[in-house]
Order: structure tokens, then C-alpha cells, then sequence
């Protein structure tokens, strides 16, 4: 599954705020590599407390070297760099979607077996199996033992990266893969569905009953362990993702933001209505207001189930993606409202500049140091509600053209 960062998300994020990229201070290709067979050899006696054998440790790392190129792909995750219409743009499009449909209909009976046993939609399976890796088309090209050696190596995120590269050797001693073939992302994400090597150990199942767990080889078992995956973090099954919704003129956004999960009907109750003129099926389900473009792009009331998807890769932007597909491949069509026209994700310097310019107009958003936190985002209402826009407290690149006029 795609590499996102663990972490709490503030409401004013949820709706729309641009996250920071990862910040990282590369070492040396030169140093690194010069440490290389010393970093493997301090590797081994943990390897083996693992259980891993000397020969799978020894085919692992047979020709490593330090990767630059991964470590260089560490600062530009898209989930952090693109506005959500640019994510999603990208990636869902009419061919991704027809595919979608033509791979249900090629994997029905494993994906109506998996349904039948985990409860997850086929079509969330698809869509998962679509954003992952193009339905299999591709899968990474990059050796995941030596990906994540070169993530612990050069100190990414390194307790985690070396638990991943640990498990990751478990995975070939226990004869699951060769060491040559256990390929993947970057990040050492793995398979059709882009596994991480400690979720294929807790997850992974054998659906087709041949005695290997194969998420490489096998599209029935790559299937089963993602709807194994999904179930396992409380997916709700028979119910979707949430709702594209319409905002009444005159919005309450104050109390919206202190209401931030309710029940439908609450939502309702403040005049809040689906897009496609149906009511809720069930208005006792919490949801909460998402604006990834603020008020005046699509807006939705995510559900639970949106929350299990991040489970997948914490990120908005993807989970939305993954909804959205798996909602088109079923027949749904593009969102109901456009996207807002010229907006653009805001770089750390054009965070900054935007703040200097609240403080310039009157409005106290801190320190201009790039970080959009609370006080930015009140900042943000202060000046909207001065200006009679609709007061989202949405950052964006539209935003800073307007103050820099």
C-alpha cells in the first residue's frame, strides 16, 4: 500500500488545508555507499533473531547499494504536492474507469467470493487494485530489500523502514518469494495491491488455495488480502463511502466547524442535501463535512468506511480517489459540482507569503513560517467573512492571488 505519514488530522486540514511534503536532509551518495557493508553487517544479528536464514539474509542483499534515486523520491508524494482535482485528475479517468469494469467482470467470481467472506464491495477492491498499480499493469520496478535498506540507511523514517526491511527478509526466508522477485514502489509497497511487507505478514491470504501467500503472481490472492485488509479495520459492509452534498445558501461554517462528526440528519437538519436529490438512506450515520476545494468546489459528508481507506494510505486525496473510482466503475458519473478554475497547491514560500499578506491586510496569522496552523486558518475566516466570501477557511492559491491584487 502507498507510503503516507501516521498522523492526526485538525479539522481546518480535513477541510482542504494543504499538508506539508516530508522533510529531509539527504546524506551523501558517497558516504552512504562508503557504509554500506557495514550498515548490512550490523543488520544481520537482528535479521536473525527474526528468523531469517543466512541464505535468504545473503540473497537479499546480493549487489546492494545505496539508491539515491529513492531517497530523492522521499519529498514528492503527490498526496502532499497536488491540489485534490490535480490527484484526482490524474488518475481517475474514463480509461481507468472502463478498465475497472472490464476486470470486474474478468475476477466476478473472486471478487464475489471475497465480498461473500469479508463483506467489502467489489468495487472498493477495484479501485484499490486501479490506484495501486493500474490493475497490475504496473507493480514497481524497484528490488524492495534494497529500497528499504536505502530508507533506513539514509535514516528516513528509519525505526520504521528497518521493521519493514526486517519483515520484508522474513517474507523471502519463509520461501513466500525470491529475494529477486519481491519487487515493488520505492517505499517497499508490494504486489497488485502495493502491500508493505508488515501488512502482508498479518493479511496476506491464500485465496487460491495453491499453499503461497502470492500477491505478485496471484490476482485472486492479492484480491482476498485486500478485502482481508479492508474488513480487518472495521470496514462496514452494504454501505458506501459517503455523499456528494450541496450547502444551502448562508451556510452556518462556524458551527460547522465545531460540529465536525454528526449524525446525516444533523447535517440535513442545516439544510446540507445530496447532490443527486435522493435522501440518505440511513440518517443516523456520522459523517463528517469535507471541502477539498472549499465551499465552492465538490463538497462531500464522508462516512466511516472513507476512514478505512486511509487505513490504506492516509491521505484524502487518495481515499477520495479510490470512492470516486470505485463509484464510477459501477456506473456513477464525474462529480455533480466543478472544480473551482486556476487554483494550484501552495508551496512552503507561497504559505509564508500568503500569512505576510493577512498580517499586511490586518489579520494576525503568525509567524509567516509556511505551517498553515489554527491561527492561520482564523485568519483565513477573519478575512473571508471581511470580504463576504463564503468563510471556509480554505488555503489556496486562489486565495493568495486575491490578496496579492
Amino acid at each position: 500500500m502507498s507510503l503516507a505519514k501516521d498522523r492526526s488530522v485538525p479539522l481546518f486540514r480535513r477541510w482542504g488545508g494543504v499538508a506539508l511534503g516530508a522533510m529531509l536532509c539527504l546524506a551523501g551518495p558517497a558516504t552512504a555507499r562508503a557504509s554500506s557493508s557495514e550498515f548490512v553487517r550490523a543488520l544481520w544479528p537482528l535479521a536473525e533473531a527474526r528468523g531469517v536464514s543466512r541464505s535468504a539474509f545473503e540473497a537479499g542483499f546480493a549487489s546492494y547499494s545505496y539508491l539515491p534515486k529513492v531517497m530523492a523520491l522521499t519529498g514528492k508524494q503527490p498526496e502532499f504536492t497536488q491540489t485534490v482535482q490535480q490527484y484526482i485528475d490524474k488518475r481517475i479517468t474514463d480509461g481507468q474507469v472502463s478498465k475497472g469494469r472490464a476486470m470486474r467482470q474478468e475476477w466476478n467470481q473472486t471478487l464475489t467470493g471475497s465480498w461473500q467472506r469479508w463483506g467489502v464491495q467489489p468495487e472498493i477492491v477495484l479501485a484499490i487494485w486501479g490506484m495501486e498499480t493500474n490493475y497490475g499493469g504496473f507493480m514497481g520496478g524497484q528490488n524492495t530489500i534494497h529500497a528499504l535498506a536505502t530508507l533506513t540507511e539514509g535514516g528516513y523514517r528509519a525505526s520504521y523502514f528497518r521493521e519493514e526491511l526486517l519483515t520484508a527478509l522474513r517474507i523471502v526466508s519463509d520461501g513466500n518469494v525470491s529475494a529477486d522477485n519481491m519487487v515493488g514502489s520505492w517505499a517497499g509497497a508490494m504486489g497488485h495491491t502495493q502491500f508493505m511487507p508488515s501488512s502482508f505478514m498479518r493479511f496476506a491470504v491464500d485465496y487460491n488455495g495453491d499453499g503461497r501467500k502470492d500477491i505478485w503472481n496471484s490476482v485472486q490472492d492479492a484480491l482476498g488480502s485486500t478485502a482481508n485488509y479492508l474488513n480487518h479495520f472495521n470496514w462496514r459492509p452494504g454501505e458506501t463511502w459517503g455523499y456528494e452534498v450541496k450547502l444551502p445558501a448562508g451556510f452556518d461554517f462556524a458551527r460547522a466547524r465545531t460540529m465536525d462528526k454528526a449524525p446525516l440528519s444533523q447535517w440535513q437538519a442545516m439544510g446540507v442535501r445530496r447532490v443527486s436529490g435522493s435522501a440518505f438512506p440511513r440518517p443516523s450515520d456520522v459523517g463528517r463535512l469535507y471541502m477539498p476545494a472549499g465551499a465552492s468546489g465538490p463538497v462531500f459528508l464522508l462516512l466511516p468506511n472513507f476512514d478505512v481507506i486511509k487505513r490504506y494510505n492516509n491521505s484524502d486525496s487518495y481515499a477520495l480517489a479510490v470512492g470516486h473510482l470505485a463509484d464510477r466503475i459501477i456506473g456513477g458519473g464525474e462529480f455533480a459540482t466543478p472544480w473551482p478554475a486556476g487554483d494550484f497547491a501552495l508551496n512552503t514560500a507561497q504559505r509564508a507569503e500568503l500569512q505576510t499578506l493577512l498580517g499586511k491586510a490586518g489579520f494576525d496569522a503568525g509567524s509567516p513560517d509556511g505551517v498553515v496552523g489554527p491561527k492561520t486558518r482564523a485568519a483565513v475566516v477573519a478575512y473571508q467573512t471581511r470580504v463576504g466570501l463564503p468563510a471556509d477557511g480554505y488555503v489556496s492559491g486562489v486565495l493568495l492571488k486575491r490578496l496579492q491584487r
